[in-house]
């Protein structure tokens, strides 16, 4: 795919972000997705609680610690480990910023707790996007051990697993988690523009 073809997709990515966002804010979920969202949040909530605690800052900042390590331990490795820092930081800023646009009131049928930051977008969802979607992908396009791509399974499960528990637990509407992943899916397109080939170095560095 040429950058221009890449600029493309994160514009359509960011098109459809907006039109949700401005969508949600002037009408409000939907009837039939907001019966979707209320047949699923209580559901598995104790999993879900703690799925939900790996995209928390506890958890993230010393990963991204030690992928910062493993950036400096392995050059083959670390412009794909400072890609994911990069599109980790910016999913966490952009989603705080757009959440401060749309302003949208959180839900009121929350189980265990209530967050009480705006609803649209989800950051749980952006990050599960541009950062764990996008690990997933890195380990499976990668063309070593088949280990990597059990974990890349492993790791794109996780990254619908913390959409899910989004819903779960009431934290967020459908469409939040919808517009958490189509600006996650921006963010990566955008990136992928601005450094083209950060993908597939491996498969190149092996060729």
């Amino acid at each position: 795919m040429t950058r221009a073809a890449r600029v493309l997709v994160a514009a359509a990515f960011f098109a459809a972000f907006l039109l949700l966002g401005l969508g949600v804010h002037r009408f409000g979920e939907p009837p039939a997705i907001w019966a979707f969202d209320r047949a699923v949040v209580g559901h598995g909530a104790i999993v879900a609680w703690r799925v939900t605690q790996i995209a928390r800052a506890f958890v993230l900042v010393p990963l991204a610690v030690a992928l910062a390590v493993a950036a400096v331990l392995s050059r083959e490795w670390r412009a794909r480990i400072i890609f994911s820092l990069v599109m980790l930081l910016l999913a966490w800023r952009a989603t705080d910023f757009f959440q401060r646009v749309f302003a949208r009131p959180r839900r009121l049928d929350w189980v265990i707790y209530h967050e009480r930051s705006f609803s649209y977008p989800s950051s749980h969802a952006a990050i599960a996007v541009a950062f764990f979607a996008l690990w997933a992908w890195l380990l499976w396009a990668d063309a070593a051990p088949r280990s990597r791509r059990a974990a890349a399974a492993i790791v794109a499960a996780l990254a619908l697993a913390l959409c899910w528990s989004r819903l779960a637990l009431g934290a967020h509407y459908a469409t939040d988690v919808a517009g958490g992943a189509l600006l996650g899916a921006t963010l990566l397109a955008a990136g992928a523009a601005v450094w083209p080939g950060i993908t597939g170095e491996a498969r190149k560095e092996r060729a």
